[in-house]
């Protein structure tokens, strides 16, 4: 299989049809490569079916509302159309892109007047730093940039604009032997890292902050209700950066990475615990459960046109 993502065999959904891998193309002039406004998901496929996919397609349809337009395709559509799309590349295990973006009609900072364009490309691919590829836990560091606040740009929305500065301090956490960054928020607390929520680990509860103005991940919410399940306190609340020498655990969850243990943050360190490993294991059950494709604990994206 070719390395590049434009070059490869099987099938996307575009704009209501099928169509060949290398034939799914965009204008040059698309208003959302150059202002930024296309919205997007990222969803995880296993034994054949999409994890919390009602949840990823309503979520969509919320990010695109909060940019100002709105998808002409139904969150039930756009599930549908994910399955088809999923069954015409013949994959039981794997990642979905699914993204919606404002077209070429208009060059401008307004997009009033453009159509609206949706892709659902999957393919297959596998967890890089779940805890069986990273035993002892992945190695973060702070990152200098901060999560916008609600004044500056609509933080829960999946937008592909926002995430330049998760760019850029994915680069320099990587060209400086680190695996990923975490970031704090406006006011100087606890965050999420580049592309993932964090937990921590407080004596018997998970500590993790409450989403003021980042992303609340559809992961975040199963591993809450995991967590819940087993009896043990969950506290969504502002987390300073110092109430990370207090944590005897810490992991980050995402649809791509999954469960994330982290071995250190700078020159912190933490042991890959047994509130980690739980978590990790009833997320594998979890994720296989025939009814895997609803809203879970993540009825608040619940939103339909």
């Amino acid at each position: 299989m070719s390395l590049s993502m434009a070059d490869r065999d099987g099938f996307i959904w575009l704009d209501g049809a099928l169509t060949p891998w290398r034939e799914a193309k965009m204008h040059v002039l698309t208003h959302a490569l150059h202002y930024g406004s296309a919205v997007f998901e990222g969803e995880r496929i296993y034994d054949g079916r999409v994890f919390r996919l009602a949840a990823h397609s309503a979520r969509l349809i919320n990010s695109a509302r909060l940019l100002g337009y709105e998808l002409p395709w139904t969150r039930e559509e756009i599930d549908a159309a994910t399955r088809a799309v999923v069954k015409a590349n013949q994959l039981g295990s794997g990642y979905v892109r699914p993204i919606a973006w404002r077209g070429s009609e208009v060059m401008g900072v307004s997009a009033i007047g453009t159509t609206v364009h949706l892709a659902i490309a999957p393919w297959a691919q596998e967890g890089t730093l779940s805890v069986q590829a990273r035993p002892g836990g992945i190695n973060v560091t702070m990152a200098k940039y901060r999560r916008p606040s609600p004044e500056v740009a609509p933080g829960e929305a999946k937008v592909a604009g926002l995430y330049v500065i998760c760019g850029i301090e994915k680069d320099r956490a990587l060209k400086a032997g680190f695996d990923d960054a975490l970031m704090l928020d406006w006011q100087g607390r606890l965050a999420e890292s580049t592309g993932a929520n964090i937990f921590l680990a407080m004596g018997e509860k998970l500590v993790t902050p409450k989403p003021e103005n980042f992303l609340d991940g559809i992961t975040r919410r199963a591993v809450m209700g995991l967590a819940r399940k087993r009896g043990w306190p969950v506290e969504e609340r502002a987390v300073m950066p110092e109430e990370l020498d207090d944590a005897s655990e810490v992991f980050l969850c995402a649809t791509a990475a999954e469960i994330v243990p982290v071995g250190a943050i700078d020159q912190r360190r933490y042991q890959v615990g047994p509130m980690t490993r739980a978590i990790v294991e009833d997320f594998k059950a979890l994720v296989r459960q025939p009814d895997c494709e609803g809203f879970g604990e993540s009825a608040h994206f619940a939103t339909t046109r």
